[in-house]
């Protein structure tokens, strides 16, 4: 198929930007979702890259689901013309803020948990009876016939 080459980099930037890509299984829509370009362009684009091995795609419920591999994020920077420094949005490092230390009681640094949770745990009020036997036979319901 022939894809125009404004609608090709509009294709392969959000590949990119995002790192993923998604496009119903719909071969008459008149454009993609997120994308101003005509449905089947999508897809068509996004399986010439998988049959290069520089997208990975699922396909569930009527939907295919593009996946950009380390193969194809060299690809694209190369036809697109990106400086090393850019990286999709899938393979950027989440940044957390750093959790503040802890000042923790007890000299030597070892933590060490207090005493008293471990006797309350094991501590049993109100259970079983010493002479409880739990009898499970004869109750008919399970594997099989009831016992006679």
């Amino acid at each position: 198929m022939i894809i125009s080459k404004e609608n090709r980099r509009v294709i392969y930037e959000n590949l990119f930007k995002e790192g993923v890509l998604v496009a119903k299984k719909d071969f008459n829509a008149p454009k993609h979702e997120d994308l101003d370009v005509p449905n089947l362009q999508v897809i068509k684009a996004m399986q010439s890259l998988t049959s290069r091995s520089l997208v990975k795609t699922q396909f569930s419920w009527q939907w295919y689901y593009y996946v950009l591999t380390p193969e194809g994020v060299e690809y694209l920077r190369e036809w697109l013309h990106l400086p090393a420094e850019i990286v999709p949005a899938t393979h950027k490092k989440a940044v957390r803020a750093p959790r503040p230390a802890q000042v923790r009681q007890g000299g030597d640094g070892a933590y060490r948990a207090p005493r008293g949770d471990r006797d309350d745990y094991r501590k049993k009020e109100g259970g079983a009876p010493g002479d409880f036997r739990p009898s499970f036979s004869g109750s008919g319901v399970g594997r099989g016939a009831p016992r006679e």
